[in-house]
């Protein structure tokens, strides 16, 4: 496969390391990098020859310079890993410099800029994938499967548990404003419940029972599961003390009782999505679409009272 040149919005965050070990593990190369806070160094792990900028609008600029020089200098592909309110407008600025997009969960917060971006595919003929990293889980896949292939006589139950411990600086950046972060369930939960959907199909309906702005907890009826969900950042919540540095999440998925083992084989998930993008395997528009969707509606939805659906977190 002939090498790809990538370029990167948001290299100084959180998540960027994952998409860099995947950029370089997929045999292609990182030319220009982007993002307002210069602490960067970790550029130097892949390559000394990254073009690196604090504003968007020059490296907006460089690419375009690329895009019209010579083919091997253009870039293939533009990484985003920029703040959730800014992917819909990195993903178009990667399309308007010619370049495919992988771009970082959420795609978007609100459901009505995904079409938008369809346009702007079928305009520059280039696509957009997004990272739902869950799918390409060998347990997941193997599960996905045999659920598949059941004679289903009643919905499962399952229960979706997801507490990550944030600290005060989680409220004060961009993350604890749900404009910016879509907010818990778009923020943390997003890829849990596209998980939900592959597995057990399609919404039916959903409530929200708690809402505030550190947790949130509800039910969703599928096609062929009616879950149990309750998400959250606050370490009190955690079935055990957790210590700085140390374990500080607890993730749990059950179906009819019997918990989904999936807490190994996290580590390389980005590089499978980015080989599957390679290969025209992408995930697109279409496959993050019901997540979206199902994310602006927890937000926006009314409280209602807790009953018999309620998580066990609800019931003490």
């Amino acid at each position: 496969m002939t090498q790809k040149n990538f370029a990167i919005t948001g290299v100084g965050g959180y998540i960027a390391p994952r998409h860099l070990r995947a950029i370089r593990d997929t045999g292609n190369r990182l030319v220009a990098a982007v993002d307002p806070k210069d602490s960067v160094g970790i550029l130097d792990q892949y390559s000394f020859g990254v073009r690196f900028f604090t504003e968007v609008e020059r490296f907006d600029r460089y690419l375009e310079k690329l895009r019209r020089g010579p083919e091997s200098d253009r870039v293939q592909y533009l990484t985003v890993c920029s703040p959730n309110y800014l992917h819909d407008a990195h993903c178009r600025l990667g399309l308007r410099v010619g370049a495919d997009v992988i771009c970082e969960k959420p795609l978007v917060i609100n459901p009505w800029n995904i079409d938008p971006l369809r346009e702007l595919e079928e305009e520059t003929g280039h696509r957009i994938y997004t990272v739902l990293q869950l799918r390409v889980h060998p347990k997941l896949i193997e599960l996905r499967e045999k659920l598949l292939a059941e004679r289903l006589t009643k919905p499962h139950d399952v229960v979706l548990t997801y507490i990550t411990s944030r600290g005060s600086w989680y409220d004060v950046s961009w993350k604890g404003s749900p404009d910016k972060s879509g907010g818990i369930p778009t923020n943390i939960g997003i890829h849990f419940f596209d998980l939900l959907v592959w597995l057990f199909g399609g919404v039916q309906s959903q409530s929200v029972h708690l809402s505030q702005s550190r947790k949130m907890a509800g039910q969703i009826a599928l096609e062929r599961a009616n879950v149990k969900w309750f998400l959250s950042v606050d370490s009190a919540d955690l079935p055990f003390v957790p210590e700085p540095g140390g374990r500080a999440t607890f993730r749990s998925i059950t179906v009819d009782g019997t918990e989904i083992e999936f807490s190994e084989g996290f580590t390389d998930l980005h590089t499978v999505v980015y080989k599957g993008v390679l290969d025209g395997k992408g995930f697109g528009l279409d496959d993050v679409r019901p997540s979206i969707e199902l994310a602006y509606k927890m937000r926006s939805a009314a409280i209602e009272a807790p009953g018999a659906d309620a998580h066990p977190k609800l019931r003490g």
